[in-house]
């Protein structure tokens, strides 16, 4: 199959957009059978941490708008004359950041806002790191200016023009961060600089001072002659993350498009040799996938620090911003690949394939869309074919993956009474842990996952093999994105599966995207001649259930009444520090799982304000094991239609 992948006609298409991400990924735990677990999930019970998930970054998607329907209708620019942004690292100790904001003449009150939200589908109101605001005129004249609301600001008299002034704090590490240190700088823009509720579609100019001598600066924004970074709007600028330190980088071209890796982390953590081999094969094997390149440089920006409980990933319209755990990286070889392949691939699911529902960004509330479970969950979907088409992953794996998928939405009772629609909308309450309860949630991640298998294998069928997920996403590529249009949410994904499959599938989208009824997983796996196996398995009995919510340490949800750990002093609330004298990051649920009946547990915890460490020896207890395993008697036919299955491939040709 023929894949020259389409470039310049999309490219430009797509250059005013808005930026607030609207997704997230988190990285993929492996048990010690080698299973994954989406982890948002690490919803799942840690007393059944068999299947536990390496947190599945955070990939929050970015807005994208086309020309012809820019996201910033929601405003009106009074001057088309730029807002000049200067941005101080002034303390880097104290992590302290001054932002000026030039503003040209206009009407006489100007108000300001910072976003509340950004990269995470949470209210963060950023204002709480703001010290104070000052505001003067261009005689250097204080002008008053004051407080609106949590977020905004008004500043009087200032028809002439008016500077703004302001200090902020930049204290939140990962991808979906602001953070300044003595070691460097990582800045979602959105985070630190308020835009003027008039002047949002207005170009900007942006220049960084005190820069140390010896840091340098990556971002995908243009420079221009005088030396600022420039961009024709807000949301274009704060779709653009940027790296300021003594970072270490390399390139390659790749399908005719040129790569960028800039990486700031130990130099001993980590080995770049490795890491561009793999993220080569990543993204060749998804341009030829989507047959399509909308770009012509793409940053990958990545962190592996030691002493992060969290991770993730963030995707932008033209990088990512990566952060892994440095001793996961070691101890997990997919890690990077999977967080690499999951953002890459948002640069069109999300980003360009977009739902309506997310157009225009409101950056001073939630933005509701009950279309995550395809945008967020089937990337993951798509995430997995991509590393077997990459060689990153064997059929095994896959398939433990799946069935791992499976477990995890089967063990939550919350899978028969909220859909994966009501899961999309329910986003902005996963920060409170009750959220996370079994009882009351599922993932959109997880069941997103399935459902972008279920439709995979649903259109094969009733296509006769010779229509596929790659179809889908091919289609609603040239009659959406490339087209600058966006998709009416799940109804835009059915009408996008029936027009490559040329049959009506109303009915599975009603019972299983925004319906709850019971899969039958045997019947949905039978045309490739799979069945799902339960059997009980002896595993340790931690006596506790944990989760982690976006970058926080993991928390106890709950202990059982008599346990052990109950016994030893653990209560529900309680933050986990280390597990047996190390750091609970990202993969606290793998570790957890890796545990037999037996061994002795020590957790380092914060209960209360006040740290101290519980420990005890660990039972045993039974639990159900999901497999995906061949059925008696296989056919010729049910092989050949796994293999393309695998492939991530129609067997045929599509009809017209």
């Amino acid at each position: 199959m023929s894949h020259s992948c389409n470039t310049s006609t999309h490219e430009s298409a797509f250059s005013a957009y808005s930026a607030n991400s609207l997704g997230s990924l988190r990285l993929r735990a492996f048990d010690r059978k080698g299973r994954k677990e989406s982890a948002r999930c690490s919803q799942r019970r840690a007393h059944r941490p068999r299947h536990s998930s390496l947190a599945r970054f955070l990939l929050l998607a970015i807005c994208i708008a086309p020309l012809k329907q820019p996201v910033c209708a929601q405003t009106t620019a009074t001057s088309t004359a730029p807002i000049q942004y200067t941005v101080t690292l002034a303390d880097l100790s104290a992590h302290k950041v001054h932002v000026t904001i030039n503003l040209a003449p206009g009407a006489s009150e100007r108000d300001l806002q910072l976003p509340v939200w950004n990269a995470l589908y949470q209210v963060r109101d950023f204002s709480q790191y703001v010290n104070w605001v000052k505001a003067k005129n261009r005689e250097g004249t204080a002008l008053p200016i004051r407080l609106l609301d949590k977020s905004r600001w008004r500043v009087s008299g200032a028809a002439n023009g008016a500077e703004i002034e302001y200090e902020i704090l930049a204290m939140l590490p990962g991808p979906y961060g602001a953070e300044l240190t003595p070691k460097h700088a990582f800045v979602n823009l959105a985070e630190i600089l308020m835009y003027p509720v008039d002047a949002r579609s207005a170009p900007v100019q942006v220049r960084f001072h005190a820069v140390p001598p010896n840091w340098k600066i990556a971002t995908t924004l243009e420079k221009s002659p005088s030396g600022d970074f420039i961009a024709p709007n807000y949301d274009l600028l704060v779709d653009s993350p940027v790296e300021i330190s003594a970072f270490e980088e390399t390139d390659f071209d790749e399908g005719g498009a040129h790569y960028r890796i800039v990486v700031d982390a130990d130099r001993g953590d980590y080995d770049l040799g490795k890491l561009v081999p793999v993220t080569k094969k990543i993204v060749a094997a998804e341009t030829a996938w989507m047959n399509d390149r909308p770009f012509r440089t793409y940053l990958f920006l990545c962190h592996f620090p030691r002493d992060s409980g969290g991770g993730g990933g963030m995707e932008h319209a033209y990088s990512t911003a990566i952060e892994v755990n440095a001793q996961v990286l070691t101890d997990n070889p997919l890690a990077f690949a999977d967080v690499t392949a999951h953002e890459f691939f948002h640069l069109w699911n999300v980003k360009r394939i977009r739902p309506q529902s997310l157009e225009p960004v409101d950056y001073t509330k939630e933005n509701y869309t009950n279309a995550l479970w395809f945008s967020e969950g089937v990337t993951n979907t798509v995430e997995d074919y991509i590393l077997l088409r990459a060689g990153l992953l064997d059929e095994n794996q896959f398939l433990h993956r799946l069935a791992g998928q499976i477990e995890e939405l089967e063990d939550r009772p919350a899978h028969l009474s909220q859909s994966a629609e009501e899961s999309s909308l329910d986003a902005w309450l996963e920060k409170y842990q009750q959220y996370w309860t079994p009882q009351r949630s599922i993932s959109y991640y997880n069941e997103g996952d399935l459902l972008g298998v279920m439709l995979d294998l649903a259109v094969r069928d009733v296509s006769d093999d010779k229509a596929s997920l790659r179809e889908v996403f091919q289609w609603m590529n040239r009659n959406y994105a490339q087209m600058g249009k966006f998709f009416p949410d799940s109804d835009g994904v059915r009408q996008a599966a029936e027009a490559v499959s040329h049959t009506d599938l109303e009915s599975f989208f009603t019972k299983y995207v925004a319906g709850t009824e019971q899969i039958v997983w045997n019947d949905i796996f039978k045309s490739v001649g799979l069945h799902l196996i339960r059997q009980p398995e002896t595993v340790a009995d931690l006596g506790f259930s944990a989760t982690r919510t976006f970058g926080s340490q993991p928390v106890v949800m709950d202990v059982r009444a008599a346990s052990d750990a109950e016994r030893a002093g653990l209560v529900e609330g309680d933050s986990i520090l280390e597990i047996n004298n190390r750091v609970a990051s990202s993969d606290f649920q793998e570790r957890l799982g890796q545990l037999h009946p037996g061994d002795t547990i020590q957790l380092k915890i914060q209960s209360s304000g006040r740290q101290h460490t519980v420990q005890w020896k660990l039972g045993s207890r039974e639990e159900i094991e999901f497999e995906l395993k061949d059925v008696d008697n296989i056919t010729p036919r049910q092989k050949a239609r796994r293999a393309a299955w695998l492939k991530g491939e129609a067997q045929g040709e599509a009809r017209p």
